[in-house]
């Protein structure tokens, strides 16, 4: 891979929010997404996507420089906002890597998406994930070659866990000195 492939961040945020009680895109005025964008967009992330559902454009303040897209299916759960986010990606993107993370993440902040980022970058396989004490989390860097694939295996509730998961090529990326990677599903 090289250091200077383009990069695309998605920020999986189409989800109702239900044991939160709204929306998490709309969490703490908005500033969840703020906070998601800055990090993709301040990581390397040359374009930003936000995958909205539950919540539509018309109830989200979209943050510079993101731009919205729909994920239809989005009562389906994570797989359809991922989904949503890698196909408006290959349509509308050249980049050459797209970095999925999900808005319920607010403490993961740019130097996180950078390193996780770098180090796909150097690897053969262009796949990295956070973790954290050990602990797998988010971001998640995706080389293009490996969409279609995931693409075909995306169902349900869940994201890209368990096509990493089939992998030995996952590179690993300890981030617990920066973040705690915890997704928020409650507002206590």
């Amino acid at each position: 891979m090289t250091s200077d492939a383009t990069a695309a961040g998605m920020v999986l945020a189409a989800g109702a929010g239900t044991r939160y009680g709204m929306p998490k895109v709309l969490a703490e005025n908005g500033i969840w997404l703020q906070k998601a964008v800055a990090a993709l967009a301040g990581g390397g992330c040359d374009e930003v996507i936000v995958v909205l559902g539950a919540a539509g454009p018309d109830r989200v303040d979209l943050p510079a420089p993101a731009r919205a897209v729909h994920a239809r299916g989005w009562a389906d759960g994570l797989s359809a906002s991922l989904r949503a986010g890698l196909e408006a990606l290959t349509v509308d993107s050249g980049a050459v890597f797209a970095v999925a993370h999900p808005v319920d993440t607010p403490d993961v902040g740019a130097a996180v998406v950078s390193r996780v980022l770098q180090a796909a970058r150097a690897s053969d396989s262009g796949l990295a994930r956070a973790v954290y004490l050990g602990r797998p989390g988010h971001p998640v860097v995706l080389a293009r070659r490996h969409w279609p694939a995931l693409l075909g295996e995306l169902r349900g509730d869940v994201g890209a866990g368990p096509f990493l998961r089939a992998r030995a090529d996952v590179i690993a990326v300890e981030c617990g000195d920066l973040a705690t990677g915890a997704d928020i599903d409650t507002p206590a």
